[in-house]
């Protein structure tokens, strides 16, 4: 039985900026782009959250909410080096350790001597020492696997610990709402309630089979879920998957291929930079391209090759213009994968 702990900094980029300047604690703020760049909401603390700011929010929207909201631009080069320090206090009790971003991580400590091998109790030691030498707040949720265990970290957000004891997991996943599963979506919550299924419990109901024949790939990961397991060890070094660039467009590009085009011309020669320095001169796995809608719903369209292909690359943004159905277009990526496809709960656009 392993002993996970998923810990999720509080706000983070907004809780440093309010750590090194106090007079912001009591104010709405957030970290993100300018509204006149078309920006978003990277984060933003819990006052702002009371006027109904969330992350990924467009930043205009996000003043209109809250015209107090105090904008900042972020300094990603300062929270990476915080991030460094949090890693630290995390080796102090395993070096089992799988980021999930700056300020994210599972911590398999089921061989740590640290507390009596509680991982309860390493969680909340955890927590204090972020507190004490960092200034800053996180939550953390502790159980047998990283699914439980990530979920658990949401239950008592901000500054929380929650615990899911292997005994207790039977029951907690009964009745867990299948919307609070890593990797379902809106679109997935929705097609799952047309069946009638809203709980862990609803799909016990059905059959390993006819979940595979209704869902697919995600009946034979939920099959799993709504028993509460997961065997996904912590991965100390996560593999690289993609490489991608991406532009937001001050205003809205019509639906015109060639105009399309010529900005894929103008993101081909980055994407062709990053991909030499982080994957070198080996195949690749597939070319994706993004487009993001005037009305922030977005497309990806992916297809299988071993390097960049142009007559590839039309015939992608061919497809990705006919999902618009005319729609402006706020934003062009494009990706290319580099790692090893796995398995992977999430089934949303």
């Amino acid at each position: 039985m392993r002993k996970i702990i998923h810990v999720d900094m509080d706000c983070f980029y907004a809780a440093v900026e309010m750590r090194d300047n106090p007079a912001l604690c009591e104010r709405p703020i957030a970290v993100g782009g300018a509204t006149e760049r078309r920006g978003v909401i990277c984060t933003c603390n819990y006052v702002a959250r009371r006027f109904g700011v969330r992350s990924a929010m467009p930043t205009a929207l996000a003043r209109k909410l809250c015209p107090p909201l105090v904008l900042l631009p972020g300094r990603m080069s300062y929270y990476k080096e915080v991030s460094r320090q949090l890693h630290g206090i995390f080796r102090r009790y395993t070096e089992l350790i799988e980021p999930l971003s700056l300020d994210e991580a599972y911590l398999d400590v089921t061989g740590s001597p640290q507390c009596d091998g509680s991982a309860t109790l390493i969680a909340a030691e955890i927590r204090q020492t972020i507190r004490r030498e960092l200034g800053l707040t996180a939550s953390a949720g502790v159980a047998p696997n990283k699914f439980l265990a990530k979920i658990a970290s949401e239950h008592n957000k901000p500054d929380g610990q929650f615990v899911i004891a292997p005994h207790q997991v039977d029951e907690f996943v009964r009745q867990l709402p299948l919307s609070q599963i890593p990797g379902i979506g809106r679109k997935s919550a929705e097609r799952l309630a047309a069946f009638g299924l809203f709980t862990c419990e609803d799909v016990r109901a059905l059959s390993q089979e006819e979940c595979h024949r209704h869902f697919g790939k995600m009946g034979d990961v939920l099959q799993e879920r709504i028993w509460g397991r997961d065997e996904r060890p912590v991965q100390v070094s996560r593999e690289r998957k993609s490489v991608g660039v991406e532009t937001t467009y001050e205003s809205d590009l019509p639906p015109d291929e060639a105009l399309c085009w010529q900005q894929i011309e103008r993101l081909l020669p980055e994407l062709q930079r990053r991909l030499l320095r982080h994957h070198g001169e080996r195949p690749i796995g597939g070319l994706g391209l993004k487009l993001k809608f005037a009305d922030f719903q977005q497309t990806t369209v992916y297809r299988s090759c071993d390097h960049i292909q142009l007559e590839l690359l039309h015939s992608l943004l061919r497809e990705g213009l006919q999902r618009g159905a005319g729609r402006g277009i706020r934003l062009i990526g494009l990706v290319a994968g580099v790692g090893v496809r796995r398995e992977q709960l999430s089934f949303d656009l």
